[in-house]
């Protein structure tokens, strides 16, 4: 099984706290990997919080592929950092010739277009460099977005943080929301885009589990959105389908559980909602999921929550202090990243309700 796990703070943090929170966890995963993704960040991203970061790793031939489709669109680098990394040969790591953590300018045609023009013009750029990179087994591009950073690796999460030095915490490199999952797909093929968190304009998710109408699923969403493709995982589908709900269709966030979870018919006839929610179960039966899983996700607004499948068959437990929050597996995560919480506060979500985090780190339990 996968862990996974998010954290959500009001000061700036260190990705140190996600690994720590994964390795306290070691029993429910195989050490295959370890990816995260780091948004409203600090340190020496924070100046650039409006202008988009290429996460990228590849290689040498990949990046100048990547340099090459940015120039031609009208990108402009304004700033790289490159990690520093420490190889072993005893270190558990299948690691890429070059990690691109780069920041641009938008082109200048773009200067007074609106958001959603800029929004659409990252999604074609990132889809254009995968494309590329794809034909020469180039590299992988995780993400192409505005505060935000992306890592995935194969590998053992404790190997994978030393290799990269993420044990011991700086002040350049941090951020308020850091999703994280310790183990690679192994239900399939072990390729890097199949390692949670998945993200996609801002929404992002990951999840502990299986869903069994994953090709019902997919082969409906290829026709919603060009950004739906890749597939190498099951719940790839699960950030897809919050991105067509809240994003495309534009519908409240409870909406979602609606649509991956209905409620029986019985119950329906007797909720408030009864009209909204048989024309939901009616004309989006095919993002309706299946299977023993626990997704955790976050909106572009910073907004992170937790659901479960509709018999709880996985794990999570929600934990805070005044300054964090944390939403995670197994309650061992929240011990070792949060022992001076109240743990008679912990949260462990039913299988009808959602669990949502605001920018307040106000914690709120929406029934279905």
């Amino acid at each position: 099984m996968c862990r996974i796990g998010a954290i959500k703070s009001k000061n700036y943090i260190h990705p140190s706290k996600a690994l720590y929170l994964m390795r306290s966890q070691q029993e429910g995963h195989d050490n295959s990997g370890f990816a995260m993704v780091m948004q409203d960040l600090g340190g020496i991203f924070e100046g650039y919080k409006g202008l988009p970061i290429l996460s990228m790793a590849c290689t040498d031939e990949g990046m100048k592929v990547a340099e090459d489709i940015l120039h031609k669109i009208g990108f402009v680098r304004v700033m790289q950092w490159t990690p520093k990394i420490n190889p072993s040969p005893d270190l558990t790591i299948e690691p890429m010739p070059n990690y691109v953590f780069e920041v641009f300018q938008y082109p200048k045609s773009y200067k007074y277009s609106p958001d959603n023009e800029k929004e659409e013009l990252l999604v074609d750029t990132r889809l254009a460099i995968r494309e590329e990179l794809e034909k020469n087994e180039g590299g992988f591009v995780y993400s192409f977005w505005p505060d935000v950073v992306t890592l995935k690796e194969i590998g053992d999460p404790k190997d994978i943080g030393t290799y990269f030095g993420l044990w011991e915490e700086d002040e350049d490199f941090t951020a308020k929301i850091i999703t994280a999952q310790c183990r690679q797909n192994t239900n399939y093929d072990i390729v890097r885009y199949a390692a949670h968190p998945f993200f996609l304009q801002g929404y992002i998710s990951l999840a502990n589990g299986e869903n069994t109408f994953y090709e019902k699923n997919k082969l409906f969403q290829k026709s919603l959105y060009k950004g739906y493709i890749g597939f190498e995982s099951d719940s790839q589908c699960f950030l897809y389908t919050l991105h067509y709900i809240n994003k495309i269709l534009k519908w409240p966030l409870k909406y979602y559980k609606h649509t991956i979870t209905p409620l029986p018919f019985e119950e329906i006839e007797k909720s408030e909602e009864k009209e909204t929610l048989l024309r939901i179960k009616a004309s989006l039966a095919h993002l309706e999921i299946n299977g023993p899983n626990t997704i955790i996700a976050g909106l572009p607004d910073g907004t992170i929550f937790t659901c479960c499948d509709s018999k709880k068959l996985r794990p999570v437990v929600v934990g805070k202090t005044d300054d964090i929050v944390i939403i995670t597996s197994e309650v061992t995560g929240l011990n070792e990243v949060l022992p001076d919480r109240n743990w008679q506060d912990d949260i462990y979500p039913n299988e009808r309700e959602m669990v949502v985090v605001n920018n307040d780190l106000g914690v709120e339990r929406w029934e279905q």
